[in-house]
């Protein structure tokens, strides 16, 4: 049966990465797109986070009115801001990073995450910390690549995407399992994975695995 999933995103450029990572499955894509509160929350000294938190909320329901099977969040600002105590609604709700979190956490080793937009960093550092208390202690080193953010914010994606292999192949000789912890450097992560054999662990390949578990979903027909 094909799932509809409602799926939430802080930047338009989310959309391709989800649709093309699930694009052998039968799923129908809500997507709703709002770049608004973090530029609220990062721009506005008026907006406090109770503020946010209720457009989050707002947010979720909306979507959640849609009569979708899931909801999915692909900004890990927007799960900072999720408060699920405030909400009772019938579907799951997937945040993309908790796949994520489990693998980092089952490597069991000293390990290095790269961000290039520092103003997720706080928020992911502190949900990553909370995930892993069952584990004990996660040893790892947060790097992020200076500039290059604000290029994806003015849609030049490739040269967000040079920026962010280049800072990989510094790494070339390092023994630590590298990751990129935000959607918008899957593509340059599988990028560097094919030219170097290396893997870099990234949020989508953890999440394809579990969505396909959680929701059982079936993979479409090949004719």
């Amino acid at each position: 049966m094909k799932k509809k999933i409602g799926c939430l995103h802080a930047h338009y450029t989310n959309i391709e990465y989800i649709e093309a990572a699930f694009s052998k499955y039968d799923i129908e894509w809500l997507h709703f797109v709002d770049p608004g509160l973090m530029h609220r929350v990062s721009s506005d000294a008026t907006f406090n986070n109770s503020d946010a938190q209720k457009r989050v909320k707002e947010q979720v329901e909306w979507i959640a009115e849609c009569k979708v099977d899931a909801i999915l969040i692909t900004c890990t600002n927007y799960i900072a801001f999720l408060n699920e105590e405030q909400l009772s609604l019938p579907m799951p709700i997937i945040k993309i990073d908790e796949p994520y979190f489990e693998q980092i956490c089952q490597l069991q080793q000293p390990q290095m995450i790269l961000f290039t937009n520092p103003a997720t960093v706080e928020g992911t550092v502190k949900r990553l910390k909370a995930h892993a208390e069952k584990y004990g202690a996660v040893d790892y080193e947060v790097i992020i690549i200076d500039n290059a953010f604000e290029l994806i914010m003015q849609g030049l994606g490739e040269r967000y995407n040079q920026e962010i292999m280049n800072c990989l192949y510094q790494f070339n000789n390092e023994e630590r399992p590298l990751s990129v912890a935000q959607l918008s450097m899957v593509e340059a992560a599988m990028r560097y994975e094919l030219e170097t054999g290396k893997t870099v662990l990234n949020p989508l390949h953890a999440l394809v695995d579990y969505m396909i578990d959680q929701l059982e979903l079936r993979s479409l027909k090949v004719e």
